[in-house]
């Protein structure tokens, strides 16, 4: 390397890094994304105390909004910082467990608050299993989309979002059988 270049490698994020561009900010959780430990679970943890703050607040109209919304800028969040980071899909990145755990939260959130605890415990174990564990329809989906540019950028969301639909379709048949 010579001096002045760029050092090569991955970059390791830091508080300066998150707070150096709004994209950072966005993609690292807030901060969520910097836990040195299970980056994914604190940031999934993170969406679910955002979501008890602000569903009181917010109509699902607002929620469906929010979550389009936070897709497109976060599309551009993890694009962004994944290459500042110089690597395909961070483990640092959580914006995208955060919208895909608001978005099951936001569709499995029953009008009882009996039932609260024991489908959001329920919910985030099955998210947290299929996110990490990627087998069947999740693995694919992270594999399809891997690489830089905008297209990496939508992979790092997308295989989050087929974890959701796969938490939500296993609610529903729970829900469906014991019902």
């Amino acid at each position: 390397m010579t001096h002045g270049a760029a050092p090569e490698g991955p970059v390791r994020p830091t508080g300066r890094f998150l707070w150096s561009h709004p994209a950072h900010a966005i993609a690292l959780g807030f901060g969520s994304g910097l836990s040195p430990w299970a980056s994914g679970t604190v940031g999934t943890l993170w969406a679910w105390l955002s979501f008890l703050v602000l569903d009181p607040w917010l109509a699902d109209r607002h929620w469906a909004g929010l979550l389009v919304f936070g897709t497109l800028v976060g599309w551009w969040a993890c694009t962004v910082t994944a290459g500042h980071l110089r690597t395909q899909d961070p483990g640092c990145i959580v914006w995208d467990e955060i919208l895909a755990f608001w978005t099951v939260l936001w569709l499995v959130t029953p009008t009882s608050s009996e039932a609260l605890w024991s489908r959001h415990l329920a919910a985030f174990i099955l998210f947290r299993a299929f996110d990490a564990l990627k087998a069947g329809p999740v693995g694919w989906a992270d594999r399809a989309f891997k690489g830089g540019g905008w297209r990496g950028g939508f992979g790092i969301l997308f295989d989050d979002f087929v974890a959701a639909l796969c938490t939500l379709l296993v609610i529903a048949l729970w829900v469906f059988f014991t019902a």
